[in-house]
């Protein structure tokens, strides 16, 4: 069947159709716009995302310096302990369910180091000198520690020996001093490698006491092992 010439004919559009199809730069001007809220939008979407899941997306590993930073421990000498202000608000809290959490200013710094006792030191070995400066900042009564001296037997010369000297030994004071002193010791036995006490007429050990001959009514004699001469940097702590 022959083609007509009407059938390869362009339909004429219309003047309305025609503007329906033109983009006029009003047009233009409201799809940039649209575009430009679509993309704020997923920018704003992607950033509410992001912040909510910080807690489970992993983060880069701090830096070497600040992970030694945070975790350099503190001091061996000093610590860090609440107040007595402090513990008490701190179990009214507890009590009043407020969870209140302490000021720092609350809290109080103990230095544990212990400072050089009544006794020279010179020529003591490690572990008496601890026990030195121990027994003078538990007993401030105490004025005279004697150490290191000329003796017959190798426990004063070698630095192992300490004779706690006691005011008015006779009394009924001096005598509960160095009861106390002897019992302390022996209740410090490990932390002084503690061997012996002996206070009037009685050698005590950390394994018990024998009664008889002993001497030793006007000071407590103490011997420790020794652990060896100060290096000079040695921390001696409470």
């Amino acid at each position: 069947m022959p083609v007509g010439r009407h059938s390869l004919a362009t339909k004429r559009r219309t003047p309305s159709e025609i503007l329906g199809s033109v983009v006029t730069p009003a047009g233009a001007l409201r799809a940039a716009a649209d575009r430009r809220k679509v993309l704020l939008a997923s920018v704003i979407g992607s950033a509410a995302v992001l912040a909510a899941g910080v807690g489970g997306t992993e983060l880069a590993p701090p830096s070497a310096d600040a992970k030694s930073a945070a975790t350099e421990p503190a001091p061996m000498t000093v610590e860090i302990v609440a107040a007595p202000a402090a513990l008490a608000a701190a179990s009214i809290a507890q009590q009043a369910g407020t969870g209140e959490v302490l000021a720092a200013s609350r809290y109080r710094v103990i230095d544990r180091a212990l400072p050089p006792g009544v006794a020279p030191e010179r020529g003591l070995q490690v572990r008496t000198i601890l026990a030195s400066r121990a027994i003078s900042a538990a007993f401030p009564e105490i004025k005279n520690i004697g150490g290191v001296r000329p003796d017959g037997l190798r426990w004063h010369p070698n630095g192992l020996a300490l004779d706690v000297m006691i005011p008015n030994p006779t009394s009924p004071e001096g005598i509960a001093l160095g009861n106390e002193i002897v019992r302390y010791a022996l209740a410090n036995a490990k932390r002084f490698s503690l061997q012996d006490c002996i206070w009037r007429g009685k050698y005590y050990t950390p394994n018990g006491v024998q009664s008889g001959g002993y001497g030793h009514y006007d000071h407590v004699h103490i011997t420790t092992t020794g652990g060896g001469y100060p290096t000079g940097n040695e921390v001696y702590l409470r």
